[in-house]
């Protein structure tokens, strides 16, 4: 097996009805910070909910107010930056990274606060990114906050560092496939190929997802010098 081989989306979703939330962080080929993230549902209350974006965050919100049931875990700012920090993640622990930064905390030390969300018996991951800009380049870190066994008594944290290289990028999600419970992914994020145009990319990853769960999806592709960026937002009521 070629540790070092990098996937197309497409390889890695295949045959997975599904992925849950998913994040891709990396580098365009031709040199831009790359972040995705997209949700899928299978309730009616999951699929009740689209991205907006305001002032240069993305946040979720309900499609339908009046048919929303439980806001606590679908409700939430999705991406937020500070300084030379772009955060995203698959829950309210959005708020505590970018908090944790203001106080002097790094990434993953801020992290250390939450765990894994209290939805039983899924126990599901949050999956959180940062990119961190700086000298006209950028590193990034993926963490995932996961059960440590069937019973949720404990929180199991993993932490990746990545350097920037061009048309690579690592993707992270919250379950391996359907089920009841869901099962929690398992391994180190996953290598997958980024490529230069950010709408072939929104493309590749929208057409992967399943059909009949995806919701809604965002990307951004920054430049790492001038910190400007181009963004697409796709959703299933479009």
């Amino acid at each position: 097996m070629n540790v070092y081989h990098i996937s197309d989306f497409a390889e890695l979703v295949a045959g997975n009805p599904y992925v849950g939330r998913g994040i891709v962080a990396g580098q365009s080929e031709d040199g831009k910070a790359v972040s995705a993230y997209f949700i899928m549902g299978r309730s009616a209350n999951s699929r009740n909910r689209v991205f907006t974006v305001k002032d240069g965050e993305v946040f979720t919100a309900p499609f339908d107010p009046s048919k929303v049931e439980d806001p606590s875990l679908i409700i939430y700012a999705a991406l937020r930056s500070f300084e030379n920090d772009l955060v995203f993640t698959n829950g309210d622990q959005t708020d505590t990274v970018i908090e944790g930064l203001k106080t002097g905390k790094d990434f993953f030390t801020a992290l250390t606060s939450r765990d894994f969300e209290p939805d039983a018996p899924n126990f599901t991951p949050r999956i959180s990114a940062r990119i961190h800009f700086e000298n006209r380049s950028f590193t990034y870190d993926l963490s995932i906050l996961k059960s440590a066994d069937e019973k949720g008594s404990a929180t199991a944290r993993f932490g990746f560092s990545y350097p920037a290289l061009p048309g690579v990028g690592h993707f992270i999600h919250t379950y391996m496939g359907d089920g009841n419970p869901l099962p929690t992914f398992q391994g180190e994020p996953e290598r997958v190929r980024i490529p230069a145009s950010i709408d072939d990319f929104t493309s590749e990853i929208w057409n992967a997802l399943n059909e009949d769960n995806r919701i809604s999806l965002y990307l951004r592709y920054t430049d790492p010098e001038t910190r400007q960026y181009q963004e697409r937002l796709i959703h299933r009521y479009q």
